[in-house]
C-alpha cells in the first residue's frame, strides 16, 4: 500500500462526487484526483461507501439541502452528478426532470449556481444518466439540462457511451461534459461533428433539431476508441458463488417453460455447441400469440449480460443460465458478478444483504468507462488550463 505522503504526491486533480452511490466515479477517477466531497441521500448506499472510502468528506443527506457551505473553500477541478435517472428512463415514469427523483438534478444546479456566484464554480462538469435523458418529456429535458449549463457558464458537448466497450454488459449511457466558458480548449479534443461510435440516431437526431451542433457553445468531443475488450461473460462466472444458490431442476425447468418458441431455440442451439455455454436471462411481460400480456423468459448467449437495473420486483433480477450438453443449470446473477460486470475490483466491500448489493451495483456507473472519459478528455482539459496558468505565472 502507498504511503499517505506518495498518495497525495499522486493527486493533481480535485473533484466533488453528487448522488455518489457505490463511489464508482470515484474509482474510476483514480488515485490522481482528490476527492473534496461526496454526497448521496441514501442512508445504505453511504454505509457502502463510508466502508470502502472513508467517511471524512463524505455527507448523507438530501442534495436539496446542501449548503456550498458544506464543501471546501477552495475550487473543484470537476464535479461529476450521475442523478437519478427514474423518471428518464424508458422502463421508468418518464415523469421527467419535473419527477421527485430525476429532479433532484435541480438541487444540485442550485449548489453549482451558488457556487458561481462566490467564484469558485467547477471548471468541468459531467452529468451521468441514461439514454432515455435524451428523447424524455418529446426531448424537452434534453435541451432544458444544455440549456441550463449554457446559461450557468458551459459550454457542452455530449457522448454515448456503452459500456460493451470496456465490460461484457450492454449498458449504454448518457454523459454531457461541460467545461466553464473561461477555459481554454485544445483543439486536438474536439472534432467538427461527432463520431458515430459515441452517438445515437436519437441524440443526433435531438441536437440538429435543437440546431446545437451550429452553436459555437456546443463541442463535439473527440475520445478515441478503447482497446479491444478481451474479456467474456462467462469469463466472470463463479461455479460457487457467494450470496446465491443454483435452482433447483424444477426451478430451471420451469424457466424454459416460460421462454417463447425463439428463445427455447437458443438453448437448443446452446446445446448442441457440445460445449458449456453461458447465458444472461431476464423475466419480461411480454404479449403472446393472441395478445395477452405475460411473463416469458429472454435469454442470450452472446457472451454479454443484459443491462444491470435496480431491483424493483423478481422480474428486473438478472439469471444466469449455464448449458453443457444436456445439462441446464441457472441461478441468480451474484453481487460479486455484478460488480465485475461494472468494472468494480474484486477488494471492494459489498453489502451482505443481496438486494442491496445488487441496488448498488445496478444503480452505478461503468468504472473502466469513467477511466476511458479521464484519461482522454477530462485529465487532457485540466492539463492545458494548468500549463496556461504556469506561463501566465
Amino acid at each position: 500500500m502507498l504511503a499517505r505522503h506518495s498518495i497525495a504526491k499522486l493527486r493533481e486533480f480535485s473533484f466533488l462526487e453528487f448522488f455518489a452511490g457505490a463511489g464508482m466515479a470515484r474509482a474510476g477517477l483514480g488515485a490522481r484526483w482528490d476527492c473534496l466531497y461526496a454526497n448521496d441521500f441514501d442512508p445504505k448506499k453511504a454505509s457502502t461507501y463510508r466502508r470502502n472510502w472513508g467517511s471524512d468528506r463524505f455527507h448523507c443527506g438530501d442534495i436539496h439541502h446542501v449548503s456550498p457551505s458544506q464543501l471546501p473553500h477552495r475550487s473543484a477541478d470537476l464535479a461529476w452528478a450521475s442523478f437519478p435517472c427514474q423518471d428518464l428512463s424508458l422502463a421508468g415514469t418518464q415523469i421527467g426532470l419535473r419527477g421527485r427523483r430525476s429532479g433532484a438534478f435541480w438541487g444540485f444546479w442550485n449548489v453549482i449556481e451558488e457556487l458561481r456566484n462566490e467564484a469558485r464554480s467547477p471548471r468541468l462538469i459531467v452529468l451521468e444518466n441514461v439514454t432515455g435523458a435524451v428523447t424524455s418529456n418529446g426531448g424537452r429535458d434534453f435541451r432544458q439540462l444544455l440549456d441550463t449549463m449554457r446559461d450557468g457558464g458551459y459550454r457542452t458537448g455530449a457522448l454515448v457511451i456503452d459500456a460493451v466497450h470496456f465490460v461484457p454488459q450492454s449498458r449504454p449511457r448518457l454523459f454531457i461534459i461541460g467545461v466553464r466558458a473561461d477555459q481554454s480548449i485544445p483543439a486536438k479534443l474536439c472534432l467538427s461533428e461527432p463520431l458515430p461510435i459515441w452517438t445515437t440516431v436519437g441524440l443526433s437526431s435531438a441536437l440538429r433539431e435543437m440546431d446545437f451542433l451550429a452553436r459555437p457553445d456546443w463541442l463535439s468531443w473527440r475520445l478515441p476508441l478503447p482497446s479491444r475488450r478481451t474479456q467474456v461473460f462467462s469469463d466472470l462466472i463463479d461455479e460457487s458463488p457467494d450470496g446465491v444458490r443454483w435452482h433447483a431442476p424444477q426451478e430451471t425447468k420451469a424457466l424454459l417453460e416460460m421462454m417463447s418458441p425463439l428463445n427455447f431455440k437458443k438453448v437448443r442451439q446452446a446445446q448442441l455447441t457440445g460445449r458449456r455455454v453461458a447465458g444472461t436471462l431476464y423475466k419480461r411481460t411480454r404479449a403472446d400469440e393472441n395478445g395477452i400480456r405475460r411473463q416469458r423468459a429472454e435469454v442470450r448467449f452472446d457472451e454479454i449480460a443484459g443491462c444491470l437495473r435496480t431491483p424493483g420486483g423478481g422480474s428486473s433480477r438478472q439469471t444466469i443460465l449455464v448449458v453443457e450438453g444436456k445439462s441446464i443449470r441457472s441461478r441468480l446473477l451474484s453481487p460479486r458478478e455484478a460488480a465485475r460486470l461494472m468494472g468494480i475490483s474484486e477488494e471492494y466491500s459489498l453489502p451482505e444483504n443481496y438486494n442491496e448489493a445488487y441496488h448498488l451495483m445496478g444503480d452505478g456507473v461503468v468504472v473502466p468507462v469513467v477511466r476511458h472519459l479521464a484519461q482522454n478528455l477530462l485529465e487532457p482539459l485540466l492539463r492545458a488550463q494548468m500549463a496556461i496558468r504556469a506561463g501566465a505565472a
